[in-house]
């Protein structure tokens, strides 16, 4: 009989490429993976990899099983919701959500949501436990699909979407405004046409962005190049937070969404600097989980209270 563990461990390599990288994203040792995988090939009866150059790939009989694995694996999680839909009912007659849910957010997340969300959980069940870390997007969703996380707060900038594998499911959380801030001395450069920002009278200012290769940095960049310039980046971090800062002290623009405010708290308060851009663009925000975990009911409920949550720093 095959090993659901094993094919867990055969996904992984098939994804990863490499029997080292499948061990680090499963927290297992490179020998131990091998080891594995060799007692699912005696199971299986086939010879499921071979090597190609530093790497492996699949066996066409390898990429049969793995198909196959994905079904089984989804249809085990699948199976886990459905138990824990009718789990233990709580004095008040309801079901009980009880269980760990892991939970990754970007920065400005988990500043403005996660504490709130956290408090609201804790009150209304009890019995969950919701370990959150502080992780960006691109780390993340592997860790989802690999199963080291249960749902991932995430963001999408303007033309840039993310990769839909069909292992995950989106669950929307809503939008979040893209506005230009630029230090106080700055000020009179804002004002264009129609209540929204002239971005190309900014084109002289130093700028602070996120580092290369990231969606965001991509999309900032872009956005200053259709206004005619080339932005001239004196800053760049993946610290949102610190750009608020950078604004606020005089030292840099930022192209920033609105939750770095909510994220911002006393901490950086916002400049009266802030201005909307043309056409009113948004960052998509989203909350990604494993098909066969998306109708769990601890995953529900932190979803719904991160949704309403979002839906509260919104208005």
């Amino acid at each position: 009989m095959l090993d659901l563990r094993r094919l867990r461990l055969l996904r992984e390599v098939a994804r990863r490429g490499t029997l080292a990288a499948a061990a680090e994203a499963l927290s297992y040792s490179p020998s131990t993976v091998s080891q594995q995988l060799r007692v699912l090939e005696a199971e299986a009866g086939a010879r499921l990899l071979e090597p190609v150059g530093r790497g492996v790939r699949l066996t066409a009989q390898g990429r049969v099983l793995v198909e196959h694995a994905e079904a089984l694996l989804q249809g085990v999680e699948r199976a886990e919701a459905a138990v824990a839909a009718v789990g233990p009912i709580s004095d008040g007659g309801s079901p009980e959500v009880v269980g760990e849910v892991r939970v990754a957010a970007f920065q400005t997340a988990a500043h403005a949501v996660v504490p709130p969300v956290l408090s609201v959980l804790a009150a209304a069940h009890p019995r969950l436990r919701v370990a959150v870390r502080q992780v960006e997007p691109e780390q993340a969703l592997p860790a989802l699909r690999a199963g080291d996380l249960d749902l991932v707060v995430a963001e999408e900038y303007p033309g840039h979407p993310l990769a839909r594998p069909v292992d995950l499911v989106h669950l929307e959380l809503g939008s979040d405004a893209l506005r230009l801030a630029v230090p106080e001395e700055s000020r009179a450069l804002l004002h264009g046409g129609g209540g929204s920002a002239d971005l190309a009278r900014c084109a002289g200012l130093t700028w602070v962005m996120e580092p290369e290769g990231t969606a965001s940095r991509a999309w900032s960049t872009a956005l200053c190049r259709a206004a005619g310039f080339e932005p001239v980046v004196g800053f760049t971090s993946d610290d949102l937070l610190l750009h608020a800062r950078l604004v606020r002290s005089g030292h840099a623009a930022a192209l920033l969404p609105d939750l770095v405010w909510a994220a911002a708290g006393e901490v950086v308060a916002r400049p009266g600097t802030v201005m909307a851009l043309p056409g009113d663009p948004r960052r998509r925000l989203f909350a990604a989980v494993r098909r066969g975990s998306s109708e769990h009911p601890a995953v529900r409920v932190v979803y719904e209270a991160l949704r309403a949550q979002l839906a509260d720093v919104a208005r």
